[in-house]
């Protein structure tokens, strides 16, 4: 396998998660956010507090498009990439330094989910939400997924970051 392959195939893994988890998150994002909120209500919270602090399970509109078009872009990439068409390196050098960056940092709050949640209840300005339980928050948040989402997720936040990576060193040639 060549370099421009083996380039090719990271772009396409990824892309295969920005169509598979938001499809999940489209679907069970409903349940999980009302996981969440019959959590923060057990704790002795208003479900009102997770939107005041920036935190939702389900899946909006727009990210659901955005997921789907950042997927479909890393598809044309590999397949340029794959077919050796010279302006599929040339899209890579431009695109997978945005991809590095910004899905690394977006799917950085997905990996670390219960440390952001820890942060925003610990930043904020209503003292009474400083003892929420992050940890059980996000549990609860995650039983309507199935057991293997969390594995992928982690798998797109590597290769968004460690990936991208490795693609612009491979095209480097």
């Amino acid at each position: 396998m060549n370099s421009t392959t083996l380039a090719a195939t990271l772009q396409l893994l990824l892309a295969l998660t920005f169509f598979v988890i938001p499809v999940v998150a489209w679907f069970r994002g409903g349940a999980s956010q009302d996981a969440a909120e019959a959590e923060i209500r057990r704790q002795g919270h208003s479900p009102a507090v997770l939107a005041q602090h920036g935190i939702a399970f389900r899946e909006k509109p727009w990210e659901f498009a955005l997921a789907l078009t950042i997927g479909a872009t890393l598809t044309v990439l590999g397949v340029l990439n794959l077919t050796e068409n010279p302006t599929g390196r040339l899209l890579s050098w431009i695109i997978e330094p945005l991809v590095l960056v910004g899905v690394g940092f977006i799917t950085a709050g997905q990996v670390f989910a219960t440390a952001y949640t820890r942060a925003a209840f610990a930043r904020s300005e209503d003292p009474t939400v400083h003892s929420v339980d992050a940890p059980a928050l996000i549990a609860a948040a995650n039983t309507p997924f199935p057991a293997w989402l969390r594995p992928l997720v982690l798998t797109r936040f590597a290769l968004a970051t460690l990936g991208s990576a490795l693609v612009l060193a491979l095209l480097w040639g």
